[in-house]
């Protein structure tokens, strides 16, 4: 069973607005969250619904539309589905304090369903495995790609990788800087979100 103890316990709920565990699915299709964060290091978070709660991943760097590029993925605790929805400040003292963004956001499907009568049941085969092929229908990520586990002394260390098709291309996606929800830039909403505050 998906545990969402390991983000509640490093969380205090009276101290900061990120969203409550709570175990929820789409009723359609599957969802996937890029959340720009500025915490002690600028960094963009990867997080696709998968058996109910959100499976993340930082990535330093952020992701790439270019497939030469293979984006370092630090898989880390799960987070709770409406964690797709949050925008705004943690505050300081808090795990992860800082700014964070929806950066990108959409829905997923397989690369391969062929055979796969069970979506889910896949999705959640091919992790254990650590190898996964999915379609990003995002407003700035397209396409597929691939999250691969590396078989390091390092845990849950991942790629993050764009497969050549006809959405891959050499430009700079993470120049696209504006959140898809709010249309401000990170430095933007960090002076909105202070101005409420």
């Amino acid at each position: 069973m998906i545990s969402l103890n390991k983000y509640n316990q490093k969380r205090n709920f009276n101290t900061t607005a990120e969203p409550e565990s709570v175990i929820k699915k789409s009723i359609t299709e599957l969802v996937f969250v890029v959340q720009k964060h500025a915490a002690s290091h600028l960094h963009y978070d990867f997080r696709m619904e998968m058996d109910g709660v959100l499976k993340s991943w930082v990535i330093p760097k952020g992701p790439s539309m270019n497939p030469v590029d293979k984006r370092l993925a630090i898989m880390v605790e799960d987070h709770p589905y409406d964690y797709k929805d949050f925008e705004g400040i943690i505050p300081d003292g808090n795990y992860g304090a800082g700014t964070v963004m929806i950066w990108d956001n959409g829905t997923y499907t397989l690369a391969d369903q062929e055979g796969a009568d069970n979506v889910e049941k896949k999705l959640k085969s091919d992790f254990e495995k650590g190898h996964l092929s999915f379609i990003l229908n995002g407003k700035k990520l397209k396409g597929e790609f691939a999250l691969v586990e590396l078989n390091t002394k390092d845990e849950n260390t991942w790629l993050l990788i764009k497969k050549n098709d006809q959405f891959a291309c050499n430009d700079d996606v993470l120049q696209e800087d504006k959140s898809v929800i709010s249309n401000l830039t990170l430095e933007n909403l960090e002076s909105f979100e202070n101005l409420k505050n």
